[in-house]
């Protein structure tokens, strides 16, 4: 089992950036690929970023590239998502989640693992 925990959504204007964390706890952090979606009201869950377990590979959503990038640090066992440029259209709620993967998924349905969700809001 791996325990998720976001943090650092927010209400932010446009153009504006915010950094999110997830802290993870339970089995070893870099067994794992980690990767962040959102959902926003009436959408489905849609893929943002992932890193590979060795933080040598990331992907991003092309609608994200040149905004947000992902980070993590296997010895604090946490991944970042840094946010910048945000548009309204950013506005959702931001998960992290982790995989038994080599590779870098995007789907949600290869994630076992989920934290409850942090809320973002871009104001216009």
């Amino acid at each position: 089992q791996v325990q998720l925990v976001e943090s650092g959504g927010g209400l932010v204007q446009a153009g504006g950036s915010l950094r999110l964390s997830c802290a993870a706890s339970g089995r070893t952090f870099s067994n794992y690929a980690m990767g962040w979606f959102r959902q926003a009201p009436g959408k489905e869950r849609e893929f943002v970023a992932v890193i590979s377990r060795g933080a040598s590979s990331t992907r991003v959503a092309d609608s994200m590239k040149g905004r947000f990038t992902i980070s993590r640090d296997n010895a604090k066992s946490t991944v970042n998502l840094q946010m910048d440029s945000l548009k309204p259209e950013d506005t959702a709620v931001y998960y992290c989640a982790a995989a038994v993967f080599a590779r870098l998924p995007i789907s949600a349905g290869d994630y076992g693992y989920w934290g409850q969700g942090t809320q973002v809001t871009v104001s216009s």
